[in-house]
């Protein structure tokens, strides 16, 4: 008896809270909250009847014979998103546009009157069975706009909303994640009334109570918004937070929709009310929803590398959209470079450098808070400080000196968000030298560094809101970053080859050979005026890892070249940028070459900006010596430009010419021809040894 009464005892003790602890900093986060802040990066995927009606915002007049997928798959979804490291999915139940992925009781816009599984589908249904099978978490997008529903913006619109939150919140197992969209009111179908119709954001849904419901139904899930309850958005749909983020945010001044929010209240607030974390969301392309013109401009390796750390690596939350496309399927190009950051963020983070550490600390609060404690694996350890101690340093020293590029620190954020700035230094022969510094840390914070050598780093914590509590210190080497070169050429011919990472040389040729490290180490920019093959390669000069090798044909300069046209932006499609174009009133494009050349082809590039207009399908090229005479050269059209508006080359028997025209006899859109890049293929860049 006595013995089984002493280790009843020494149970309570150790599940005893300590009694030194120090005091929460208001705001602090809810179970919910902490729950939601260890998933970090999940899936968000925009499916839905934008997909097939190739819009982002429908109108709501769109009939749901439209929605045909022809082979989806929830459950290559969730492979995806379960191999890039994601824990969850949030899927676009209902848009805008008011049709539904369920089949909803309370209207006849859904699934149950599409041509899909015969009108028997549930595709709520099916990515619940998905996740549940992969082991993720799955959360429902609803927006509380409804261009379709012919009593948007009247009482009984929120009826109707409600009971199809309890619909997606009652069948479908647990939610982590409930996401109302800010955008709310304007034009619309509206049942057939065709108008605009705006309403009070702040008190239209009566989000107490419409909140209160789904704290009823699914007490465990955090509720997304502008203003929260639990989660804020980031302010931007660029995936990125800020250099000073607070989870703290002053929320009873915020309502979705406002249009001050990103510049005020996005970033949070030292004094913030309320506890409402960010969450950065972002697409993997351009577009939300999947257009097949944008399967060219999937980002690339080393921007979603940047989004993880400046979201990730900002006390962020990371939500990556993938615009599933009609067949129901990720794209196998957003599933590719999905992947390969999955895989560089495991190589980054392979090894903790700092678990071969001795730590110090300038003070400790004392047993239970040692320094030691940012070392441990546990969620509920920390280190802390003395009270009225703010400013402190934990060092960690090595037994032999360590090469680091990576620094990651967290707060221990059940007790708030306390530090308002650090620095990080590094032991020199001539004493420390710092080599970071920042504001806020919040649950995590990584910085991502030059390579730095040294036998000891140390964190100073300058500032904070109360004696500082840190649960976790990371020290990493993450391997650079090899990819191909990127080209810049000017108009002169002047030529810079870039890579997205210091320490990682460039090598090229000119002369039609595979480059190596033997070949040319670009230093500087050159110049290459004719036509000729460049041939270039990324390689870690460390590791000796190499990218593919990229080639690129580039044709005469055009420092000589003149745009015919008295609007100066028409220069534009000859300036080497294919970020600005040119929209010609006149459906053409004259240029003077500036002298008499032999060209065997040109090349066309449609605008690249996010809403296109203009893409010219049919063309008439012609050629010309005095600008008066001309010469059908060419005559076609651009096969599947609408869908994939790459750079088009048209070749043709050799001529000799001083000006060009290519003019729009038919555009995508109808409207007037635009002009990104135009230029001309040259005799010698048609494979000739160089």
């Amino acid at each position: 008896m006595k013995k089984n009464l002493l280790i009843l005892l020494l149970f309570v003790a150790c599940q005893s809270p300590k009694t030194d602890a120090p005091a929460a900093v208001e705001p602090i986060p809810t179970a919910r909250q902490l729950a939601w802040q260890e998933l970090e990066f999940y899936g968000f995927v925009h499916f839905n009847m934008n997909t097939f009606s190739d819009m982002e915002w429908g109108m709501g007049d769109e009939s749901p014979s439209q929605f045909n997928p022809t082979a989806l798959d929830t459950r290559q979804w969730a492979k995806t998103v379960k191999d890039a490291g994601m824990k969850g999915i949030i899927i676009t139940a209902k848009h805008h546009d008011g049709f539904c992925l369920w089949p909803s009781a309370y209207t006849d816009h859904s699934v149950k009157n599409s041509p899909w599984r015969e009108g028997k589908g549930d595709l709520i249904r099916e990515l619940a069975d998905a996740c549940a099978e992969y082991g993720l978490k799955m959360g429902i997008y609803y927006s509380p706009w409804d261009r379709n529903h012919a009593d948007y913006g009247k009482p009984e619109y929120i009826d109707y909303m409600r009971n199809q939150l309890t619909e997606l919140l009652t069948h479908y197992g647990d939610v982590f994640e409930v996401w109302f969209d800010g955008a709310n009111g304007g034009t619309g179908y509206y049942g057939g009334a065709n108008e605009e119709r705006r309403v009070d954001k702040k008190s239209y849904y009566d989000w107490e109570n419409t909140f209160g419901l789904v704290r009823e139904l699914q007490p465990e899930a955090v509720i997304f918004g502008d203003a929260g309850p639990d989660v804020r958005w980031v302010g931007n749909e660029e995936g990125i937070a800020y250099e000073t983020t607070w989870s703290n945010l002053m929320r009873d001044s915020v309502y979705a929709g406002m249009p001050e929010y990103s510049e005020k209240y996005a970033s949070g607030q030292e004094n913030g009310s309320h506890w409402v974390p960010a969450e950065s969301d972002v697409s993997i392309r351009p577009g939300w929803y999947y257009h097949e013109y944008e399967d060219h401009k999937v980002k690339s390796l080393p921007a979603l590398l940047d989004i993880y750390y400046n979201s990730i690596g900002k006390n962020s939350s990371l939500l990556i959209n993938f615009p599933v496309d009609r067949r129901g399927l990720i794209h196998e190009r957003d599933v590719e470079q999905i992947l390969k950051l999955s895989t560089k963020i495991k190589e980054d983070f392979a090894i903790d450098l700092a678990q071969n550490a001795e730590i110090s600390t300038s003070n400790a609060r004392g047993k239970g808070f040692e320094g030691k404690q940012v070392l441990n694996s546990e969620k509920d350890t920390y280190w802390a400080s003395e009270d009225g101690v703010l400013e402190n340093t934990i060092t960690l020293a090595f037994e032999k000196p360590i090469t680091f590029n990576r620094f990651v620190v967290q707060e221990y954020i059940p007790l708030g968000q306390r530090v308002k700035t650090f620095s990080l230094e590094i032991e020199t022969e001539t004493g420390w030298k710092e080599i970071a510094k920042g504001t806020t840390i919040g649950f995590k914070r990584i910085l991502r560094l030059d390579d730095f050598t040294t036998g000891k780093i140390r964190l100073v914590i300058q500032d904070a809101k109360a004696s500082p509590t840190i649960s976790s210190i990371g020290i990493f080497n993450a391997p650079k970053l090899v990819v191909e070169p990127n080209l810049l050429r000017d108009k002169s011919g002047n030529i810079n080859l870039l890579v997205p990472e210091k320490g990682v040389d460039i090598f090229y040729t000119l002369d039609g050979t595979a480059p190596d490290k033997s070949s040319h180490r670009f230093e500087k920019s050159f110049q290459i005026k004719e036509p000729t093959i460049l041939k270039m390669i990324s390689i870690d000069p460390k590791t000796g890892k190499s990218s593919e090798m990229v080639q690129e044909n580039l044709d005469i300069a055009k420092a000589n070249w003149k745009v015919i046209h008295m609007d100066e932006k028409a220069q534009n499609l000859i300036d080497e940028d294919q970020n600005t174009f040119w929209t010609s009133t006149g459906n053409e494009a004259v240029i003077d070459l500036g002298a008499v050349i032999q060209i065997q082809g040109f090349a066309y590039l449609p605008p690249q900006n996010r809403y296109m207009s203009g893409v010219i399908q049919e063309y008439l090229f012609e050629g010309s010596l005095d600008g008066k005479r001309w010469s059908t050269l060419s005559k076609g059209e651009f096969s599947n430009i609408a869908n994939n508006p790459i750079k088009q080359e048209v070749s043709f028997n050799p001529v000799s010419v001083k000006f060009i025209k290519l003019k729009a006899i038919k555009t995508s859109d109808g409207k007037n021809a635009a002009f990104a890049e135009l230029g001309v293929i040259s005799r010698k860049n048609q494979g000739d040894n160089l």
